[in-house]
């Protein structure tokens, strides 16, 4: 005990105490967040608060005899946008604003009703929520001899235009994707789910960064408990900036050492209206076209947004073949180890022979050569990545070409290893979902088939099984609905039912008072054949 009390001192020695800022507090540091009637106070409460920075525009004019102030941010502003809807409104429009009486108190009425041609114009009165909404790229409107001001939601900066995302291209469906400006990505998911069911929460997150982040679901069909659960785990998240929704995906999923990852994201606006009708929930955060989906399961591992777009028998094929090269991304390079090591009379004897060939005077044991060529084709792959694309391309197929043929050549590996490292390697991006955590897997089973044999290779896939099992997203088991086993779930797992027959939304995740998603005459029928009518549906919401 005294030696772990001697540990600790040393490694506390010289550290501070962290000073969080609590969550929630104001950007702006004054005495008083009131607004003055005195329009020069206002003004220096801005500059002080912004810090006299460059790019504040703080455009001062007279309305009548009162004097008043313009205050945004260039470049989150479009210029010809302020000074079309604000400022020449405002000072071309005057005879409005005499008419009035050109009091300092009936200006604000004025100007919000009858002069601004602007759809959202907000009254503030404090400097907080007046800075807030300058730094929310709003223009603000400051009046003298008034301590009320206004903001007024002018058309921002230019975003990218809506392409097709690079990371889930498909043969058949939707090619548009998310982009980084929320109110974008709101509209293209309003524009799937024309729906008054639809909600659309505003979260902010972030003490220095203040992103805006929403949270959305239809009313009726995701379960409350959930919805409830992500908003207090994105409510006690403290910290100083959220730049991407990965940091929100490592702050609220439910295993942060697994390797498995408990929240699903994506970035076409269809898949998530899709899962948004199966009772999920989305998180969109804002300067990134990635949004996360909770609950995840590991089958959505297998499956794609084209697979609902095609017939269900090709669908259902290539979900199989998905499962296949799971099972060899995983499983190959360990089998491979496993037989040449401790059980070569598992393989026929011409292949035996063969591989004993090929491994003559090679210098380096068989879970040597793959441990050796799976951290080179990484390396391959992190150069490929990091590198502009044309470059990455050339080093990557250069490198494995030349200096993989050279070192069989060498005698250093065999082929059968080269072999194998490239077919996992090829089949792990056919799941690329969990490529990372196949890799290390990968690494994981080659070392206790090394020690073990095929009795290490099942071992591993035991522990790797009840690792799964024990997951939860969001208090839904992370294997469902495999385990525990639903079967009305099972219709979209390894295979794809056709539509008709997919009647009812996953129990784990909808409500259960409204789990019917289809009605009873939906199956198609050929002419002259009676179609079932409806009132063969069972009665209630869980069938």
């Amino acid at each position: 005990m005294m030696a772990v009390g001697l540990l600790r001192k040393l490694l506390s020695f010289g550290r501070k105490p962290r000073q969080v800022r609590p969550a929630g507090a104001s950007v702006v540091q004054a005495s008083a967040t009131g607004l003055s009637r005195d329009l020069a106070a206002n003004l220096r409460l801005v500059r002080t608060a912004l810090g006299e920075s460059m790019d504040v525009i703080i455009r001062e004019f007279t309305l009548g005899p009162t004097p008043a102030a313009l205050v945004y941010i260039d470049g989150l502003l479009d210029k010809p946008t302020v000074q079309e809807n604000v400022l020449r409104a405002i000072m071309v429009d005057t005879h409005l604003i005499d008419a009035a009486g050109a009091s300092a108190r009936s200006l604000i009425p004025v100007v919000k009703e009858r002069v601004l041609s602007v759809g959202d114009v907000q009254e503030v009165r404090d400097i907080e929520a007046l800075i807030g909404g300058v730094l929310d790229a709003h223009a603000a409107i400051l009046f003298n001899q008034n301590d009320t001001g206004l903001i007024v939601n002018l058309p921002g900066f230019k975003v990218r235009s809506v392409e097709e995302p690079k990371t889930e291209p498909v043969v058949r469906g939707p090619r548009e994707g998310f982009v980084e400006s929320l109110r974008i990505n709101l509209s293209l998911l309003r524009r799937k789910v024309k729906s008054s069911d639809l909600r659309l929460q505003h979260h902010r997150v972030g003490r220095v960064t203040r992103t805006d982040v929403c949270v959305a679901y239809i009313e009726g069909l995701a379960n409350p408990e959930v919805v409830n659960e992500v908003r207090r785990r994105l409510g006690r998240i403290d910290i100083d900036g959220i730049l991407e929704s990965g940091y929100i995906e490592q702050l609220i999923e439910d295993a942060p050492r697994s390797l498995f990852p408990t929240v699903g994201n994506t970035e076409k606006p269809d898949r998530l209206a899709a899962q948004l009708l199966e009772g999920r929930v989305g998180i969109i955060t804002d300067g990134t076209p990635t949004t996360l989906t909770v609950p995840y399961f590991f089958i959505e591992t297998l499956q794609s947004s084209e697979d609902y777009y095609m017939r269900h028998i090709p669908s259902s094929f290539f979900r199989i073949l998905r499962t296949f090269a799971l099972f060899l991304t995983l499983f190959l390079p360990a089998l491979y180890v496993a037989t040449s090591s401790f059980n070569p009379e598992m393989l026929p004897t011409a292949l035996l022979v063969t591989m004993a060939a090929s491994r003559e005077g090679i210098p380096l044991p068989a879970v040597g050569e793959i441990l050796v060529l799976g951290v080179f084709y990484e390396v391959l792959r992190e150069s490929g990545l990091r590198l502009p694309r044309p470059v990455g391309e050339a080093v990557s197929i250069a490198g494995a070409i030349v200096i993989g043929q050279a070192a069989v050549q060498a005698g250093l590996v065999s082929t059968p290893a080269i072999i194998v490292t490239a077919l996992a390697a090829i089949a792990s991006f056919v799941v690329p979902s969990q490529a990372d955590a196949w890799i290390l897997l990968r690494l994981f089973l080659v070392s206790l088939s090394a020690v073990a044999g095929f009795f290490g290779l099942f071992t591993g896939l035991t522990l790797i099984l009840a690792h799964l099992v024990s997951l939860r997203s969001f208090g839904v088991p992370y294997l469902a609905p495999l385990a525990p086993l639903r079967t009305e779930g099972l219709k979209d797992t390894f295979i794809r039912a056709p539509w008709w027959a997919m009647d009812r939304r996953p129990p784990f995740l909808a409500r259960r008072d409204n789990l019917w998603r289809s009605g009873p005459s939906t199956a198609p029928s050929p002419p002259g054949e009676k179609a079932s009518e409806p009132g063969d549906r069972p009665e209630g919401g869980s069938g």
